[in-house]
């Protein structure tokens, strides 16, 4: 009887450790306790959503800082032409998924989404309200923008310099921050999620909301399934591939980061994956690792749709200018974001709010729809990367030549920005 039973608890016990579950579970919860639940027992859970949303906007341009200015130095003190050609490559890649994403958005959202527009989504705790002073603030030390431009400016100037011990100090300032994302916001996300979700029930759009959701999760995961395409045309093209067989030939991979949501996790099958595609494997040792960090095409792609979708439901046309500024700065986010479940979103708070305007509701709506995706789009990422290792690849002809050991110590210190996560995630 104990043998039958083991294996039900360790599948439980899995099921639980994960971000998702604890998220689909809020979901659900808060939409059933919002029907029936007086609104004096919702006061708590707005009154947490408050004070959590302030946290959120206080953290948001350390968390920039913390993982930006690492990222951008050890991407600059690397002038290695394969290691910045793998870099405008992925980043290339990671601007065609957002802008494209965009585009195609604006071409069928008026018909996906019509007549689910919910204006008052925006700010749900209209059912039922903080009881926090209106006047309760947390200020961020400093605004996103700066933060940004602030992170960017230190690395390259780090980078130009050589400042090694400055950039020991923004090291640790990285696993400081890291350690932040993992204990106090991570944690607490299902929670937030659950009151916001609670409250949207209560004041009648959890229903309707939910039917768009449904319908954006759909659409993200076809315009990955047309990323993953364009990226092994072009690879295959470029290789002289037949560019199907090679996408089959990352089958793995996809179904291991479906399985893991981790990029980290799945570097190995990855690799593995990309010789068997006939990528030279000192390239694969290189490209895949490299990539598995700055490349998140599947993620912005998902963080795009759902942020524009959220905007149209609520009757919100963005400037094309604001719009192209958020999805150029979402770029330089993800080549950063720390690698666990929910890392990215968490990341990209501050371009959502400071470059959107997105409200802490709708920041944690986004955060749910999100999560909810992560499987996937991480497939998407590290697929894609075996289609940048074949391009690579073909590029350098199957070697590095002279600048293996830079590129390889170059790669080897940007991924071991993620080494605290991936262990402790």
């Amino acid at each position: 009887m104990n043998t039958t039973q083991q294996p039900q608890l360790s599948l439980w016990k899995r099921m639980s450790k994960t971000l998702l579950f604890w998220v689909l579970l809020a979901i659900i919860v808060g939409a059933i306790l919002g029907q029936f639940l007086p609104s004096w027992a919702i006061v708590p859970f707005a009154t947490f959503n408050d004070v959590f949303g302030k946290y959120l906007s206080f953290v948001v341009p350390m968390i920039i800082i913390g993982l930006v200015t690492p990222a951008i130095f050890e991407l600059g003190r690397s002038a290695g032409k394969w290691l910045l050609l793998t870099v405008a490559i992925a980043y290339g890649s990671t601007m065609v998924a957002g802008f494209g994403t965009w585009g195609i958005a604006l071409l069928l959202f008026p018909w996906l989404l019509s007549g689910q527009k919910v204006p008052d989504l925006a700010s749900p705790e209209n059912a039922v309200a903080s009881i926090m002073d209106p006047s309760f603030a947390m200020p961020p030390v400093f605004g996103v923008m700066t933060a940004l431009i602030l992170a960017i400016v230190l690395g390259l100037g780090m980078a130009a310099v050589r400042a090694d011990k400055m950039m020991a100090i923004f090291r640790e300032l990285r696993d400081l921050i890291m350690k932040v994302i993992l204990k106090t916001i991570v944690p607490l996300l299902p929670l937030h999620i659950l009151g916001i979700f609670m409250n949207m029930s209560k004041s009648g759009q959890f229903a309707q909301v939910l039917v768009a959701l449904g319908k954006i999760f759909i659409f993200s995961f076809v315009l990955t399934v047309v990323m993953l395409l364009l990226q092994y045309t072009i690879a295959g093209s470029m290789a002289k591939q037949n560019p199907l067989k090679a996408l089959w030939g990352m089958k793995d991979a996809y179904f291991t980061a479906l399985g893991t949501s981790s990029s980290a996790a799945t570097i190995p099958v990855t690799e593995r994956c990309a010789v068997n595609n006939g990528v030279n494997r000192e390239i694969a040792d290189f490209v895949v690792p490299l990539c598995a960090t700055i490349h998140l095409a599947g993620s912005t792609i998902k963080i795009t749709a759902f942020a524009i979708a959220l905007q149209y439901m609520m009757g919100i046309n963005p400037a094309p200018s604001a719009m192209a500024g958020f999805i150029m700065m979402l770029g330089v986010i993800m080549v950063a974001a720390p690698g666990v479940p929910g890392g990215a979103i968490t990341a990209a708070q501050g371009v959502l709010q400071g470059m959107l305007g997105f409200t802490d509701p709708m920041y944690g709506i986004m955060v749910a729809m999100y999560v909810a995706a992560d499987s996937f789009g991480t497939a998407t990422n590290v697929t894609g990367d075996g289609a940048i290792a074949i391009a690579v690849d073909a590029l350098s002809k199957g070697s590095l030549g002279t600048e293996k050991g830079a590129a390889m110590e170059a790669a080897e210190d940007i991924v071991s920005g993620r080494e605290l996560t991936s262990k402790e995630a």
